[in-house]
Formats: structure tokens, C-alpha cells, sequence
């Protein structure tokens, strides 16, 4: 039999060399309200423009009572500031499968942490929480976004053709995943072509 007995009430802290991935805190709200506004974040999301509301605060300042999914502030360990979050949802304990997304903002990119990031928390899905597959969408106009998720092992298994309309172009949404048996081979490093 299956053990599909995850526990996502237990909210971790976890470090890396650059990154640490921890609950939400009240002083994370300002940033990530900052990121929600960032324009690159609104296009690689597909969002609509952002307001900011006493909704969203109360959302992130809630994330740690949920018991079906993982919500964590992304922590850039040098600045000791909180430049995003990462978050694995839409739990499937009959198949031990979770969505996985991933926001950083301005202060957050081009720097390693967002790979960093996706492998801490693609490690403990599977080593902590017995996940079999984690998977995500990302479109196909954010090559830096799919770029750090191959890094860390993930696949194209699918495409979602024009699935978005964005200035003027349609833009297809790729479906990415990674599986354990796939992790038990490179844990997270796997050989990428350049």
C-alpha cells in the first residue's frame, strides 16, 4: 500500500548557501506586495496588474494554519530580506502529487536563488513529504523561469498551445514535472545540457 500521509501542517525552515526558505512573517508582507506590482512578475504569471489590498496581507499572514499545502518566504541570506515565495499546492494524496510555483521579485533574480530555491523545496517534497511527482506550468516567454526548473531536474512532459494572450502575441504554456524515482537518481543536480 501507498503511504499518501504527507503532513503539510508541519511548516519547515530550510537553508541553503544563498537562500532560506521559512513561514511567512508580517515583515515579509511589504516585499511581497512589492513583487506582486513588479512588472516582470505580472507578465511571466499572466496576471492582471496588481492593487494591493488587506486581503492579500491577511492571505500571506495565513499561509502557516493551512494543512494542504506549503507555503514558504524565500529569504536571500545575504540581505536578510524576503525577495519571494515558493509553494507546493493542489495536494493529491491518492497519487502523493503537488503543483509547484515560484515568485521572485526584482531583488531576488539573476542571482542562483530561485534554483536554489526550487531544489530545497522539490528535496523536501519527496525526502520529507513522500511525494511521487511535483509538477508546474510556466510560459514559454520566461526561458529563465524553465531554465532554473531543468536545473533542477524537472521536464517538459507537455505544452498548452496559445494559452495566453499577452501583448498582442499568444504565448503557449508549457507543463513541466519531476518524478521521484528521478530525483533518487541526481537529487536535484541533474546533467544539463548548456
Amino acid at each position: 500500500m501507498i503511504d499518501s500521509s504527507a503532513d503539510f501542517s508541519v511548516k519547515p525552515t530550510l537553508t541553503g548557501d544563498r537562500v532560506l526558505l521559512r513561514p511567512f512573517a508580517e515583515d515579509d508582507v511589504p516585499a511581497m506586495l512589492e513583487a506582486l506590482m513588479d512588472p516582470e512578475v505580472l507578465r511571466f504569471t499572466g496576471s492582471p496588474a496588481f492593487v494591493p489590498d488587506t486581503a492579500t496581507r491577511d492571505w500571506y499572514l495565513t499561509r502557516a494554519e493551512q494543512a494542504d499545502r506549503l507555503d514558504l518566504a524565500v529569504v536571500d541570506r545575504a540581505t536578510r530580506k524576503c525577495v519571494g515565495e515558493v509553494v507546493l499546492n493542489e495536494w493529491d494524496p491518492a497519487n502523493r502529487s503537488c503543483n509547484f510555483r515560484t515568485l521572485l521579485g526584482p531583488g531576488g533574480r539573476n542571482r542562483g536563488l530561485g534554483t536554489e530555491a526550487c531544489r530545497l523545496v522539490v528535496t523536501y517534497g519527496f525526502e520529507a513529504l513522500g511525494l511521487n511527482r511535483i509538477s508546474l506550468g510556466v510560459f514559454d516567454f520566461n526561458p529563465r523561469a524553465r531554465r532554473a526548473y531543468e536545473k533542477v531536474g524537472f521536464v517538459v512532459e507537455g505544452r498548452a498551445r496559445e494559452a495566453l494572450w499577452h501583448e498582442g502575441e499568444w504565448i503557449d504554456d508549457l507543463y513541466m514535472s519531476i518524478l521521484a524515482r528521478e530525483w533518487a537518481v541526481h537529487g536535484g543536480t541533474p546533467t544539463v545540457a548548456s
